[in-house]
């Protein structure tokens, strides 16, 4: 048995992985049995030598990743398969396999389903694999086996490892993005039975924003004889779905000319020639500073404002300007969804945000549905950091 290396953190630093968080910070390790290269496996000590975990080593601040707190006799493909497996049973306990009306949705959400640095999305058989980790990177490979070998071949076409902007170049020998299993162009999916064609490889994420389903779900409720006004669009999910569900006039915004591409095709894919959908290419905020429009609904969901801690006070007031212009837009009585998927916004923080946009546009508003991201991005109860998306849908007068 091939003996891995050990990590020995300080005095008391070992409270955390008594409490199944799954990160070791930098600042915790005290020793290392040897030199460490990224992507390594080691086995995490107490300072009095009790084993606690075994994760992943990656230089940062973010040290090691965790996946287990089991000790192994071998971290093994036998090991990698038990944890997909868990995974695939996990998605099949909530209704997503074998489902008429949606074939898409995400088979590893990272730190909750104890794999942290990957995440896998199931796009009607196609299987996009992404890496946050060295670590992950390295095995995405015997992972993609894994998945044909748990799902048998009939489930997947294709594995597809889109990693080249998130492992940086220098970490690895390659992050080539490549098909490790099968090969296929863009696929379609279904989603409630609305359907999207998924460009996995030149969009941005894994292709679709899966952690969006359930609020979309939410807004389709409130559609019918409506005008919607979507911005940061990008492929037109949710403008898709207001259209299909009987808005009559949506408008679509993004700066992209490639997400307008395909927001107009998904459009053109359930609805045809419709002349109730829009669709400008230009910059959110430019868009809703010159538009003097009053809709029904509008629909908020930008790109994170903040990725760092560093950049929170500048991402609080792109949230407030964003939702004061927001706002702006709304008719009386209009409903306004909005989002962010900054991790370190916290819900207060975003709260305050809409809060100080309401006052800004002195109009009551009042929150109907508090919203969050999907069910299958699951949320580790110990990791606290795997709920990332906060929304809000407001009423306002």
């Amino acid at each position: 048995m091939k003996m891995l290396p050990q990590v020995t953190l300080k005095e008391g630093r070992e409270k955390s992985l008594l409490k199944k968080h799954l990160w070791v910070f930098s600042g915790a390790i005290k020793t290392c049995s040897k030199q460490l290269e990224d992507g390594e496996t080691v086995e995490v000590y107490s300072e009095k030598g009790e084993y606690l975990a075994t994760g992943h080593f990656q230089k940062g601040s973010i040290a090691i990743r965790i996946f287990s707190f089991k000790k192994f006799a071998a971290i093994d493909h036998a090991f990698w398969k038990s944890m997909v497996n868990s995974a695939i049973l996990r998605r099949k306990a909530l209704g997503l396999f074998d489902n008429e009306e949606t074939n898409a949705f995400r088979l590893i959400h990272g730190e909750g389903d104890d794999m942290p640095g990957l995440i896998a999305d199931y796009y009607n058989g196609v299987i996009v694999l992404q890496a946050h980790s060295v670590g992950m990177f390295k095995l995405l490979p015997e992972l993609a086996e894994c998945f044909v070998e748990c799902l048998g071949k009939d489930k997947v076409t294709a594995v597809f490892s889109k990693s080249g902007m998130t492992i940086k170049q220098a970490e690895t020998d390659t992050t080539k993005d490549m098909f490790l299993y099968g090969d296929t162009g863009s696929v379609v999916i279904s989603e409630n039975g609305i359907k999207f064609d998924i460009d996995f490889v030149n969009g941005q994420k894994t292709g679709f924003f899966l952690d969006q389903k359930r609020n979309r779900e939410i807004l389709a409720q409130h559609c019918k004889g409506k005008s919607v006004l979507n911005i940061f669009c990008y492929t037109g999910a949710f403008s898709a779905y207001a259209l299909a569900n009987g808005a009559s006039k949506v408008v679509s915004v993004d700066v992209s000319e490639n997400a307008i591409e395909m927001t107009d095709h998904n459009v053109k894919l359930n609805c045809g020639n419709t002349t109730a959908h829009k669709s400008y290419t230009k910059d959110a905020f430019e868009f809703l500073t010159q538009n003097t429009e009053k809709f029904d609904i509008v629909i908020l969901d930008p790109p994170a404002f903040a990725k760092h801690l560093d950049a929170r006070n500048n991402a609080m007031k792109a949230y407030r300007r964003l939702n004061t212009l927001g706002i702006k837009s709304l008719d009386t009585n209009g409903l306004l969804f909005t989002f962010s998927c900054s991790q370190v916004i916290s819900k207060t923080d975003f709260l305050t945000a809409v809060y100080n946009a309401a006052t800004d546009m002195k109009r009551k508003v009042s929150i109907i549905y508090q919203l969050h991201q999907a069910p299958d991005h699951l949320i580790n109860i110990f990791h606290p950091e795997t709920e990332y998306l906060k929304g809000l849908a407001l009423i306002t007068d």
